[in-house]
């Protein structure tokens, strides 16, 4: 007999949540490895102890988790996907006798407790915590590198930075923007020797999101962001994040805060640093040298090596007398200190003149050679270019873009749906904890049925 089904819907629905999401799920996974219950002690301050309780902190962090973790990169989008996804639901503590959140807790809470607290650093730093405590980070060869966010505003939206004061009239976050400035009374940037792609002008300002810069590797210019990664290399566990403009001479800059910060938060003193060029900067090198950390980085060198004509290498310095030796035997002095953070060394026109091998080494009356005022170190780099390490570092250098693509394509953060760089902040921050999180728990559940085995 054929049966048929009656669609008719049943008054109670007798099952659990917990019943109803796989043992091999990832959020069912990090819930049995993650306790987040740490977040309610440190807000704890936040709130008032009178009146009507609040939404559970930690409910906020989970549902905000589980768009970072499953790509859903909007909070109202995030709310209809809880509604629905039974695994969401049981991951927040969301049962079907609670109610789902307004998107708008989320900006409420953004602009008064979590961004007073810095909740979202600490998150990150205690998921690093626990990679450290599992025995998941190696801590000895790191890498670092950043990559272009596009930043939620037009491109057509900027403005020359004398017309902010006309534009702040009529515009409440160009007046905040203002205000900032005029408190942090900001100094002027030290700018690094490095090789920048193409990027915009600090001339115009967007109205939408003044903290965002123009600049693109690659086509036209828009408003954007970089983020900045500093990863274990044996676990691409990421150890670091920093949110900056995207003002690529800076990328030395957040290199060496987010090593000092690692050494500060976690006792980590890395033996080798992997970057690309972008890092070779002279002083860069010598920062790192200093502190013991060899520099696997290929060094950024400018100057122009023409064939027909004899190159920087093949002068020899001589120590004792402190000046360079030319492939003749002819000394170059020192003649003047560079604007380019080096000194010139030069021979004179008498000894340039009638020199058999003047037409192999300049057209000019005389020659000259630039020398970096950090030559040592960075001739120390190119020496460890040629070592197993190195070749090692180059090799593991693909590590942190597989996370930038991870970033974009998985995480969804090819563009920022927050505007303001704290705003920004909170968001890298968050994808790095998702990104964590995954490795996290796939390490801790690797691990298990070996422990179990080693018990039996």
């Amino acid at each position: 007999m054929m049966g048929q089904h009656r669609s008719t819907e049943p008054l109670f629905y007798y099952f659990r949540l917990e019943d109803q999401v796989p043992e091999h799920h990832l959020l069912r996974q990090i819930d049995h490895h993650v306790d987040f219950g740490f977040v309610r002690e440190r807000l704890r301050d936040s709130y008032s102890p009178l009146g009507r309780p609040s939404i559970d902190p930690e409910v906020l962090l989970r549902l905000l988790l589980v768009g970072y973790l499953f790509g859903i990169v909007s909070e109202r989008r995030l709310m209809e996907e809880v509604r629905m996804n039974l695994a969401y639901r049981w991951f927040t503590r969301l049962g079907f006798e609670r109610e789902i959140p307004d998107h708008s807790t989320f900006s409420k809470n953004r602009h008064g407790r979590f961004r007073d607290s810095g909740i979202f650093l600490e998150v990150f730093e205690e998921i690093v915590r626990r990679c450290m405590a599992a025995g998941l980070v190696e801590g000895r060869r790191l890498t670092v590198d950043g990559t272009v966010v596009t930043a939620n505003a037009s491109a057509q939206g900027g403005v020359k930075p004398a017309q902010l004061e006309d534009v702040a009239k009529v515009s409440r976050t160009v007046r905040e923007y203002l205000a900032e400035m005029a408190r942090e009374n900001p100094v002027a940037e030290q700018e690094e020797t490095s090789p920048a792609p193409k990027s915009v002008a600090a001339s115009y300002v967007s109205t939408t999101d003044p903290d965002a810069c123009w600049a693109s590797k690659y086509g036209r210019a828009v408003p954007s962001y970089f983020d900045h990664y500093l990863i274990d290399n044996a676990s691409c566990i990421i150890l670091g994040v920093a949110a900056t403009r995207a003002r690529f001479r800076q990328e030395a800059v957040a290199a060496r805060r987010l090593l000092a910060e690692v050494k500060q938060r976690y006792g980590l003193c890395p033996e080798s640093l992997d970057a690309d060029k972008a890092y070779g900067s002279g002083e860069f090198l010598a920062w790192l040298l200093e502190r013991k950390i060899q520099p696997h980085i290929p060094v950024i060198d400018r100057r122009r090596q023409r064939t027909q004509y004899f190159t920087r290498d093949q002068f020899s310095y001589d120590p004792v007398e402190k000046v360079f030796r030319c492939p003749r035997g002819e000394a170059l002095h020192f003649a003047s200190v560079s604007p380019n953070q080096g000194y010139i060394y030069r021979t004179t026109a008498a000894q340039c003149r009638g020199c058999p091998a003047k037409k192999q080494c300049t057209p000019a009356p005389f020659r000259k050679i630039f020398v970096h005022r950090e030559e040592p170190a960075r001739q120390m780099a190119r020496e460890l270019a040629e070592t197993p390490a190195y070749a090692r570092s180059k090799r593991e250098r693909n590590k942190v873009e597989a996370l930038f693509s991870e970033l974009k394509l998985r995480v969804g953060l090819r563009r920022v749906r927050l505007r303001r760089l704290w705003n920004v902040a909170e968001q890298f921050y968050l994808a790095a904890t998702a990104q964590n999180l995954k490795r996290l728990v796939k390490f801790l559940a690797r691990r298990e049925p070996t422990a179990a085995a080693c018990a039996t």
